[in-house]
């Protein structure tokens, strides 16, 4: 199904079917709408450009008659070909074969839908995973940048591990997780997800399993996936990944992995107790299964501190330890790092040299001044702070709205409420609802392997008052829809 963001203008002296005509023949030419591919039904084309249905099947009759568009017997309208096509006796190239025969899938309808919206005017983002832009450091980013102007004297090519100076402030700052590696043992990266990107592409061969939490992030992409790997979900209790279930799914056949957040995880928030940590690093040690620790909420704790990572108990090279500043600091800046054996981190920057030929130079110096000046642990107190009071007044707002009609955790860090919805109604059209009143949700299921009724909240993202009405509305929309739903 196509994409349409387009409406005629009813003030304009050209009929609105003709501009329906126009624009439709204009991404037919250009390839975006490509052959082969679904319209949407006449009602539904009728809501998105705002005419009545009449208007539709006037346009409709009009591309059919030009030969664009074809009904078919099952329902439903499909392109059938291309305005150049209609002029040459050339075979058309069809771009459909192209994107659907490519390596990578893509996201699930849902999932790109809210990565669209996300840039939608005026739209409340309630899951959205990185810091607000009101939460932005700047006067602290003046600092640091103004430290950096007479530093830089080029901006080319980096190292393929990265920065030198930045890989040695990392290593001394990750002392305080008792992790003690030297700089030739980390990789710069361009942010975690680029850091899976990499692993996927250089550690292991198509078919390889993927053990993961359930829910967990890693479901919301198709990294793995796009490779011919299977992802394979594992339980998870209040302490995190029950050990039974990877015994029960790592085998002891070679070709797989783990991939855990254990530190407030994504998207439910919990924390992996330091026993569980201990008995999982002990059994995939046994089964020489590598662990991938995605650990770029450790920094976001506000009650205590988090158990030290499973990479601070690593003695065999075990593990991959991922981190990043997105989530605290600046997503934008698009740094991460991997942390492992040398020669892993040697076939890493090998690749990813073949990729992008390094992570940004000038981004890679700004850090090293944040952590090297101290500022990164002054904003983190006050970041923590901050994060705190929006932790407590959103579940203030849950309590006041949703008591009755939803259960959830509190988390003790990071960026997310896991919602559990009391009833069994349709999340897809909660979520279709939702958007109608300019709220944007992320469901549940795009993070697990089965339907659920969860919604992630986060408050991190929008202002406390966005997040008051916001949620005010949204469980709102959860009666009415209860309501629906009883009376049928």
């Amino acid at each position: 199904m196509i994409d349409i963001n387009w409406k005629p203008n009813k003030n304009s002296s050209k009929a609105l079917y003709r501009q329906i005509v126009d624009y439709i023949i204009s991404e037919i030419a250009r390839g975006n709408f490509a052959i082969g591919t679904k319209i949407p039904s006449q009602r539904k084309l009728a809501e998105i450009f705002e005419v009545n249905r009449s208007t539709i099947v006037e346009a409709l009759d009009e591309l059919k008659s030009r030969g664009l568009i074809e009904g078919n017997k099952g329902g439903g309208t499909t392109i059938i070909n291309n305005t150049w096509s209609l002029l040459s006796s050339k075979p058309e190239l069809n771009w459909k074969n192209y994107i659907e025969g490519s390596i990578h899938k893509p996201n699930l309808r849902t999932i790109q839908m809210v990565n669209r919206l996300e840039y939608t005017e005026n739209i409340i983002r309630l899951g959205t995973g990185e810091p607000g832009p009101d939460l932005f450091p700047r006067h602290m980013m003046n600092k640091v940048l103004n430290r950096c102007l007479n530093r830089i004297t080029s901006l080319g090519y980096l190292e393929a591990k990265g920065l030198l100076e930045l890989r040695r402030v990392i290593s001394e700052y990750m002392r305080k997780y008792g992790i003690q590696v030297p700089p030739s043992s980390i990789l710069i990266v361009s942010g975690a997800l680029q850091a899976l990107q990499l692993i996927s592409l250089s550690l292991l061969p198509p078919g390889s399993k993927i053990l993961v939490e359930d829910p967990s992030y890693l479901k919301s992409l198709h990294i793995f996936q796009s490779l011919g790997m299977n992802l394979t979900g594992l339980k998870m209790d209040g302490e995190g990944i029950i050990l039974e279930e990877i015994q029960k799914n790592g085998g002891k056949n070679a070709d797989k992995m783990l991939y855990t957040i254990p530190t407030f995880h994504n998207p439910t928030g919990i924390v992996m107790s330091e026993n569980r940590r201990i008995k999982i690093l002990k059994y995939c040690g046994d089964l020489r299964i590598p662990i991938v620790e995605d650990d770029v909420y450790r920094e976001l704790w506000i009650e205590k501190s988090p158990p030290m990572p499973l990479k601070s108990r690593d003695k065999n090279g075990n593990v991959l330890y991922l981190g990043s500043i997105s989530k605290c600091l600046a997503p934008g800046f698009r740094i991460g790092w991997i942390v492992g054996p040398e020669s892993v981190i040697e076939r890493l920057a090998d690749i990813k040299m073949q990729t992008d030929y390094g992570s940004s130079s000038i981004s890679q110096m700004v850090l090293m001044e944040w952590i090297s000046s101290g500022l990164y642990e002054e904003h983190l107190k006050e970041f923590r702070r901050k994060l705190k009071f929006r932790r407590d007044k959103t579940i203030e707002i849950l309590k006041d709205n949703f008591k009755d009609i939803a259960s959830w955790n509190i988390p003790q860090g990071g960026f997310y409420i896991w919602l559990k919805l009391n009833s069994n109604i349709s999340i897809n059209k909660l979520f279709q609802e939702s958007i109608k009143e300019k709220i944007l949700i992320n469901p549940g299921s795009m993070y697990s392997f089965s339907n659920n009724q969860n919604l992630r909240i986060s408050y991190s993202y929008a202002l406390m008052d966005q997040m008051e009405m916001g949620l005010k509305k949204l469980s709102h929309i959860i009666r009415k829809l209860e309501k629906e739903q009883n009376s049928c």
